[in-house]
């Protein structure tokens, strides 16, 4: 597979590796007043840079999150944006001279975007869950370097879709050519990962019976490629009653033969063979006793016959081309003005958007997630879907600028309580959010814990370190096994910590170990301990299946 190369890469290919896990601190807390709608409350929104931001959400949410959705910096070369689009923040300057160091100083802004984007990206991967999708925003600047990007880390079989969104109908005029698009580039993670179809209100049906809207489609293949020849077991024939046709004159179908009845087979209007799309089982099921409902036959202008199916969901499956009015970019702020922060952030994204990404690719507790969060409209999204199907999904975003608190937050407030400065207000969702910021590392440059973050943060690091399954892990608040970390069938976690005193693996602490909260309960056949120190000797700890794992600390000062 074709692979891109860049001055820097070689120094960014492994540095999410090298990317420290931080704690996360929550800043505060917002909730709807009581009385309004039910909405999801445990969602995030997270200020600091979106790389270090990401690496310390691994522990909660690896191989978690149903749909990622970002719009990075489009790299046009305009230092003028709210969101510097040149990557040239001084952030992004000391991040280069850091990792890529001196040849980093001869980058070009192609060079400097790539290496930006690389290690986001290979973290966003090990954060989508299995069946997840991602969903990337941008313009003809980096389209072509993102796609190989993608394809190298979420790998090329796993390409779903390039869409063209027609973002200004009337063309920025300034080039040769008006440009009236942008992309939205959608990979998943695994084969798993599938999107589903768009709502359409019933639009796409445009015919209607006594059983409600539908649309003529007809039965046959027409893919050539199908026929007799490589689907035999598709190629049968049907038969109309002509003797009980219903109101709009349409005859049911039946497999078996009728008096004086024409047969019906799968062939096209130049007589080649083709073949059914359903198999006979599922014509006999679907048509038994139903009329009309589902299939019918209809004589054509020539004499022929054609059977067909009344297709009745009021969805669609989305095209390649996106060209409705709510996908423009005026569209976003014009919803940002609804919400009174028009002048706040240049160039939002349009709800609509996002709207369909999520309809596309998310079910009603999937969470989703925005590393380029911007002015919040991922997070907009995600409330109004919850508000109109009940659903229980969840955003986490994250914003590295500073206006991370008055528009990003501010906005999701304004959204959950409802808003509006004229007739057009913005009818509140109801939920909530919680606000952090990016805070300390686990780690301090000699290695050891960094034990300022507090126990709970340890602990949770723990865990995710050792792979523990969320469903396995216990509660420190258990009085009688407040060091057990996590417990299966299998192995057993124990943490023994104290902030302020070294501790012990020995005979003592033993003693004290119960398995799923009862004295005696029998422990598995592992038991891996965390501790300061080990009194017991090689042979024992063997015979007894334990393990003994030093916690990475300086004890000295105890």
């Amino acid at each position: 597979m074709p692979t891109l190369h860049w001055v820097g890469k070689d120094k960014v290919v492994n540095h999410h590796h090298e990317v420290p896990f931080r704690v996360l601190n929550k800043v505060s807390t917002f909730t709807a007043p009581e009385g309004l709608p039910a909405n999801t409350t445990d969602n995030r929104i997270i200020h600091g840079d979106n790389l270090e931001a990401l690496k310390s959400l691994l522990p909660e949410f690896e191989g978690q999150v149903k749909c990622i959705y970002i719009d990075p910096p489009y790299n046009t070369g305009n230092e003028g944006w709210v969101y510097n689009d040149a990557v040239n923040d001084p952030k992004m300057k000391r991040w280069l001279g850091q990792v890529v160091g001196k040849e980093g100083e001869d980058l070009s802004r192609h060079d400097k975007w790539l290496c930006m984007m690389y290690p986001r990206l290979k973290l966003l991967h090990r954060l989508l869950a299995n069946d997840g999708v991602i969903f990337v925003s941008l313009d003809d600047n980096e389209i072509s370097s993102m796609t190989l990007l993608l394809r190298e880390i979420f790998g090329e079989h796993n390409f779903l879709a390039q869409i063209i969104v027609q973002s200004n109908r009337r063309g920025q005029t300034y080039k040769q050519i008006a440009k009236t698009h942008e992309y939205l580039i959608c990979f998943g993670k695994t084969s798993e990962a599938t999107l589903g179809e768009l709502e359409t209100d019933g639009s796409n049906l445009p015919e209607q019976d006594k059983y409600g809207k539908y649309s003529s489609r007809e039965l046959r293949n027409r893919n050539p490629k199908f026929g007799k020849h490589n689907r035999p077991n598709l190629f049968y024939p049907l038969y109309p009653d002509l003797m009980a046709p219903d109101a709009d004159g349409n005859f049911p179908v039946t497999l078996t033969p009728l008096p004086d009845g024409p047969e019906i087979l799968p062939f096209n209007s130049q007589g080649i063979e083709s073949c059914w799309r359903w198999g006979a089982d599922k014509v006999a099921r679907d048509t038994k006793a139903n009329g009309t409902r589902v299939l019918f036959a209809r004589q054509t202008r020539d004499g022929g016959w054609r059977v067909f199916e009344k297709y009745r969901k009021e969805s669609v499956k989305a095209k390649s081309i996106w060209t409705d009015t709510k996908h423009i970019s005026e569209q976003g702020t014009t919803e940002l003005g609804r919400l009174g922060l028009a002048d706040k952030f240049e160039f939002p994204k349009p709800l609509g958007l996002i709207e369909d990404c999520l309809a596309l690719a998310t079910d009603e507790d999937s969470i989703v997630l925005d590393s380029f969060a911007g002015s919040g409209t991922t997070a907009q999204a995600v409330l109004k879907l919850n508000a109109q199907d009940g659903g229980r999904r969840r955003f986490i975003l994250t914003e590295m600028m500073s206006y991370a608190e008055q528009v990003t937050a501010e906005r999701v407030r304004r959204v959950i309580v409802g808003h509006g400065i004229d007739s057009s207000a913005a009818p509140a969702t109801g939920g909530g959010f919680d606000f952090y910021t990016v805070g300390e590392p686990m780690f301090l440059p000699d290695d050891n814990l960094n034990e300022a973050v507090g126990t709970e943060a340890i602990r949770g690091y723990v865990a995710y370190s050792e792979g523990i399954p969320a469903a396995d892990r216990a509660s420190p608040e258990n009085p009688h096994s407040p060091y057990l970390l996590g417990l299966n069938r299998e192995t057993a976690w124990v943490f023994h910590y104290e902030p302020d005193r070294a501790t012990s693996l020995d005979m003592d602490f033993l003693g004290t170990l119960r398995f799923g909260g009862k004295a005696g309960t029998s422990k598995p056949g592992t038991v891996i301990v965390y501790a300061d120190r080990c009194l017991l000797s090689k042979d024992f700890m063997a015979k007894h299946g334990i393990i003994f794992k030093k916690i990475p600390r300086d004890i000295t000062r105890f």
